[in-house]
């Protein structure tokens, strides 16, 4: 019984390591959608979502591609979708492993031109992730045109050693980036991840190398067999968790996943980055009168009017502009010599405002967005100012003078009455009470005094 299963599939074992292949990926699962979906984290079309989404894809891939190539459940016969070169070659290979490293080696790709280089990658990751595909298709090609493989999708040592060289080949690749961008100080850990994303991989390599050539070779070995396919799925599957969990391409959702134990989240990438509430945003929000006639950019240096201006903003399917004007002030907070910081604010404007199909894309002139975006300096203190000028004129023109007419506009002016009068209660600006004083109106000698206090107190409205 123990050869039969052992050459067909279907052991106790096999059945225990394909259920621990699925709890971990329904863990991967869970890591990759729960965060987004309770926190509420926007789809866009750039790298930070897709890179993440072909991890998953790539994951299982490998897992699965590994359940149908060493025989580890029994069926009755052969089907056409159990072909040994489909999943043993093709899955497992590129679409599995191949395709799992090449995202961590395109995360290393970029962060190693954002950081070292300050600037945009000159190849696009759409490009650069088929590009570092390219040797194990062409490994792939080879061993399909060749067709080593025996009825029991097994190969000679001939190719198994070859291909473990493959494997050693991305991560050689990946500790290459790795050293690149070793002496950066990154602000969420990068460094330590991808560090750890090579002790990974390497030590799964290692293992698989080991139960791979053992499984290959010994075929007359029964028990051997058995076991070195049981460690083959479960290495797999403990792989992608880690791989997964690691993941360094998107910084802000990391520190809002599950996996943190703060009570607090991160609602911004200024939060996020540490830049304090300070300069022209008011940190104690004391009360400033608005007067409509004073230039917009001084308006907006008063954060309740900013908010109030962008509800309605909000409200009319147009706040992307008061959000970019608040992100680049954020942006301007961050001291000039802070290059790193100044490059985190940067990449995250790019990819919220300024790329084609960003969460909240800004309406700028093609000149304006090719300049942001072919920048050959991250750290420029000037990056976003036409763009600033760009949107400020869309402010002028759009919102500001509807919302002079607005209820936004009324209710900022019923609270600023309200917190006008509750100022000066608490600062106690009272006329003399009549014990004190039994002279009335102009005869009393603090009349003018008190209404001179009045008028000039800070709560007066601008005519």
């Amino acid at each position: 019984m123990a050869d039969g299963c052992a050459q067909r599939g279907g052991c106790p074992s096999d059945y225990v390591a394909v259920a621990i292949a699925v709890i971990c990926f329904l863990v991967l699962l869970s890591r990759s959608v729960l965060p987004c979906l309770i926190h509420k984290a926007p789809r866009t079309n750039s790298s930070s979502f897709w890179i993440p989404v072909i991890q998953v894809i790539s994951s299982f891939n490998l897992l699965f591609s590994i359940v149908m190539s060493v025989n580890l459940l029994k069926f009755g016969r052969k089907h056409w979708w159990q072909y040994c070169y489909l999943w043993a070659v093709w899955v497992e290979g590129p679409l599995g492993f191949g395709l799992l490293m090449g995202c961590r080696i395109t995360e290393a790709y970029q962060l190693y031109f954002i950081f070292v280089k300050k600037r945009l990658p000159p190849v696009k990751s759409y490009i650069f992730l088929p590009l570092v595909l390219l040797p194990w298709i062409f490994g792939a090609s080879i061993i399909h045109a060749t067709r080593p493989l025996n009825h029991n999708c097994h190969m000679g040592p001939q190719w198994t050693f070859p291909v473990a060289g493959l494997h050693a080949l991305y991560v050689l690749t990946l500790i290459a980036f790795t050293r690149a961008v070793r002496h950066v100080e990154f602000r969420f850990d990068e460094l330590r991840d991808l560090w750890k994303g090579i002790l990974v991989s390497a030590t799964s390599i290692v293992i698989w190398v080991t139960a791979f050539v053992l499984n290959e070779i010994h075929d007359e070995i029964s028990w051997l067999q058995v076991a070195s396919r049981f460690v083959l799925l479960v290495t797999g599957g403990v792989l992608v968790v880690v791989f997964f969990s690691i993941s360094s391409n998107q910084p802000l959702l990391s520190q809002i996943s599950l996996k943190k134990r703060e009570h607090f989240e991160f609602q911004r990438m200024g939060q996020a980055l540490g830049i304090p509430d300070s300069g022209l945003l008011f940190r104690k929000e004391e009360f400033r009168p608005v007067d409509p006639n004073e230039p917009l950019d001084k308006l907006l240096l008063n954060k309740r009017f900013r908010q109030s201006l962008m509800e309605f903003a909000d409200s009319c399917y147009a706040g992307e502009t008061l959000h970019f004007y608040e992100e680049v002030y954020e942006h301007g907070k961050i001291p000039e010599g802070d290059s790193i910081r100044r490059i985190y604010m940067a990449r995250h404007i790019m990819e919220k405002f300024i790329v084609a199909g960003a969460e909240m894309e800004v309406n700028l002139s093609h000149k304006t967005r090719q300049e942001i975006l072919t920048t050959q300096d991250l750290t420029h203190p000037d990056l976003f100012k036409n763009a600033l000028n760009e949107v400020m004129q869309l402010i002028k023109m759009n919102l500001v003078r509807d919302y002079w007419s607005s209820i936004f506009y009324i209710k900022f002016k019923e609270d600023e009455e309200e917190e006008c009068d509750e100022a000066m209660h608490k600062e106690g600006w009272n006329f003399p009470s009549p014990r004190l004083s039994s002279v009335q109106g102009s005869d009393d000698p603090f009349y003018q005094e008190h209404m001179s206090k009045s008028s000039n107190s800070r709560c007066s409205t601008p005519g």
